[in-house]
């Protein structure tokens, strides 16, 4: 065989969501993409290099998960119309891979019959067999030679079967290949001719008609959103669309529905050439799944045990990290002591050890609680019993004016907003998609962690209320209270947020089988996720700790000696806007915080560390938790921070907009500002009016 010259072949991996794709691209590429057990993670092109020992290099583009080529959301929206390119030979790959869910083949190999009419040699990668019972093993050579692909290689990712298969296979595709006859529609389909009428309008554009054109047609009398992904002038498309709405009205007329044309058709194609290997629609799935859903997505109960289940972890945050903790706490305790023995005394002694060492330092204290949240969500996600979560979700999700789908983006929100509002263009409404937007930053990320961490570790007493800790039970009255107000506000903004274009949308989500994860994966996500924690702490929190650190320590005396902190530049500023902020419990070593917080909500543990470690006379790292509750209130002589002043305080970081990064991809995504103002303002209000309520009702009850 002649093999194409190294470094240039490239091959795209397609498949529904939930597939496998993404693991099979993470097994031939060696990288680490987000591999999760619910549709909805690929929501951009991702690629990367497979390497060949010969020399020999394939690049594999991971195309965002799609069921069908029409596309009904953004993510889908990319793969429809990066294979539009490749039907015009532009940037066309040498193969496509289609990953098809052995388990569920009928459903799989829609998308695949869709690749078929590409001029683009198909290789079906068969994943999941070993969730496939023997006596339904689907026949890989009787399926290769009557739909006419490549090669159908059985396999499965969760336990690396199958890839060095598919490798082979890849390095030892020909440069050229003569693709079978595998045509679909031909004149005996009952509407062949009012396809090729909109096939020859297409055709004007783009040249002659071929398979690809024909399937295009087909899909514009489908679905009406195919025509805006059509590579035709606007002319062509007024054409098209005067044309479509003859026809459909004529099918009507006729009693046939042109939205189950394509669907029809192609699921009649498959049976016909699949008919002699086996009854394909007779796979099945082992029934675990099935019998354990039956509680887990139990309408009462199975919503208890996801409590149950949140309180566990949030508990296990405190109970199991505790002794990692104070070992990174006496472990930076004693970096500072072993610094500022090497550093003589001056500015950069105290500015190694005041800010730098303390104020990093006190953020990468709460690393293992970071790490044991994330551990927790990745089993959770990789498991299957995120989607699950899903489904017993979506009836509430309807009910707050919410779409089915924005579960996920939300359920990722725990994780970092970020993520969670790029995976919300699965959602096909617009309106729908940009309510889920701005509701998903109330979700509390990890970010929030830290400082939920510090105020109930310091605060809430470690005892027992009906069985259950009162630090675990406050930590699930956080993450409850910013999700049942996300709900709240979702309907609020949908009843007043307008869409030009009203749809009707669905929830329509593939129920995965539980499934052990890929233990290689969670590891690689925990890391990379910490990693990615130790890095902001390595970058951002340190450079706003030295800025602070700055403003603490000056101006100096005439005899260059440094003047008590609360008349330092931070302390002028924080006294500045302490009258705004002494309703709701804080002092304005609490509002520099909340200034400096903006950049990133973590910072506000840094920014305390770094002015209380500028405040201590003995040179040492202060541990921050002792800080605060030794911190005395110099007009009441009481203390500073009470239980109620930690409770405002985590009410409002519940609800801040303080996330800057945020911010940014909320205009990158709408592409305007109005919509990051509108949820700076609206959220800075919550968190306000929530403190106030929280620091003047504790009051009036006698509680401070």
């Amino acid at each position: 065989m002649n093999n194409p010259t190294p470094h240039k072949m490239k091959v795209a991996l397609i498949g529904n969501p939930n597939s496998g794709k993404t693991a099979i691209f993470n097994l031939l590429t060696g990288m680490e993409q987000k591999v999760s057990n619910y549709p909805g993670i690929t929501v951009e092109k991702k690629s990367g290099i497979m390497h060949g020992d010969d020399g020999h290099s394939v690049e594999i583009l991971d195309m965002p998960g799609t069921y069908s080529l029409i596309p009904g959301s953004m993510d889908e929206s990319i793969v429809t119309q990066q294979i539009s390119q490749w039907a015009g030979n532009k940037d066309k790959p040498d193969a496509v891979i289609s990953v098809v869910d052995a388990s569920n083949l009928e459903r799989n190999l829609f998308l695949t019959s869709q690749l078929l009419d590409l001029d683009i040699p198909v290789i079906i990668a068969l994943n999941m067999m070993d969730l496939v019972e023997n006596g339904d093993m689907p026949d890989p050579e009787l399926i290769k030679s009557r739909l006419g692909v490549q090669a159908v290689i059985p396999m499965s990712a969760l336990k690396q079967e199958g890839i060095q298969n598919l490798k082979d296979e890849l390095f030892e595709l020909p440069s050229e290949i003569e693709l079978n006859n595998r045509q679909m529609l031909d004149d005996s389909y009952e509407w062949s001719e009012q396809i090729d009428s909109i096939a020859n309008l297409i055709a004007k554009n783009n040249g002659n008609i071929t398979a690809f054109t024909k399937a295009q047609a087909l899909r514009c009398l489908t679905s009406e959103r195919m025509l805006q992904h059509l590579d035709v002038n606007e002319n062509a498309k007024t054409e098209i669309l005067s044309l479509r709405s003859e026809i459909v009205k004529s099918a009507m007329k006729a009693g046939k529905l042109n939205s189950l044309m394509e669907p029809v058709l192609r699921y009649k194609w498959l049976k016909d050439q699949l008919d002699k290997t086996q009854e394909i629609d007779t796979v099945k799935v082992v029934s675990v799944s099935e019998r354990v859903d039956g509680i887990l997505t139990h309408p009462a109960l199975g919503m208890g045990i996801f409590i149950m289940l949140l309180y566990f972890i949030f508990q296990s945050i405190f109970s199991w990290a505790s002794a990692p903790m104070e070992f990174i706490d006496g472990f930076i305790v004693s970096l500072g002591e072993f610094a500022g023995g090497l550093i003589p005394p001056g500015l950069v002694h105290d500015l190694v050890v005041e800010g730098i060492i303390a104020g990093v330092g006190a953020i990468l204290i709460f690393l293992p609680q970071i790490l044991i949240l994330i551990f927790f969500l990745v089993l959770l996600e990789d498991s299957g019993y995120m989607a699950r979560v899903a489904f017993m979700m979506d009836r509430i999700m309807s009910s707050a004016g919410l779409h089915g789908k924005s579960i996920l983006p939300l359920m990722s929100g725990y994780a970092c907003a970020i993520p969670g509002i790029m995976s919300s263009r699965t959602i096909e409404s617009w309106k729908e998609r940009l309510v889920t937007m701005l509701v998903l930053p109330l979700m509390s990320c990890s970010a929030r962690l830290p400082v939920y961490s510090l105020l109930i570790g310091a605060f809430v007493p470690p005892v027992t209320i009906l069985g259950f800790e009162a630090q675990g039970l406050t930590m699930v009255f956080a993450y409850f209270l910013g999700t049942i107000t996300a709900f709240i506000l979702a309907l609020v903004f949908s009843r007043f947020l307008l869409e030009d274009e009203p749809q009707t949308s669905s929830f329509i989500m593939e129920m995965p089988p539980y499934r052990m994860p890929l233990w290689r994966s969670v590891f690689r996500q925990v890391y990379g996720r910490g990693m990615g924690f130790v890095k902001d702490a390595g970058q951002i929190i340190m450079a706003i700790s030295i800025v602070l650190w700055f403003l603490a320590s000056f101006p100096k005396n005439d005899l260059g000696e440094s003047v008590p902190i609360n008349q330092s530049y931070a302390g002028k500023v924080g006294q500045l806007i302490e009258p705004v902020i002494e309703p709701l419990g804080y002092d304005w070593k609490i509002g520099i915080s909340l200034i400096t917080s903006f950049a990133a909500r973590e910072v506000l543990v840094s920014t305390l560390a770094t002015i209380y470690n500028v405040e201590a006379e003995d040179g040492n790292v202060v541990p921050l938790k002792t800080a605060m509750q030794k911190e005395m209130n110099p007009k009441t002589g009481k203390q500073q921070y009470s239980m109620l002043v930690a409770l405002s305080l985590l009410v409002f970081y519940v609800y801040a907009a303080q996330c800057m990064a945020t911010f940014a991809i909320i205009k990158k995504e709408t592409n305007s500002w109005k919509w990051p103002a509108f949820m700076i303002l609206y959220m800075t209000l919550l968190a306000y009016g929530g403190a106030f309520a929280v620091y003047q009702g504790g009051l009036m009850l006698g509680i401070g």
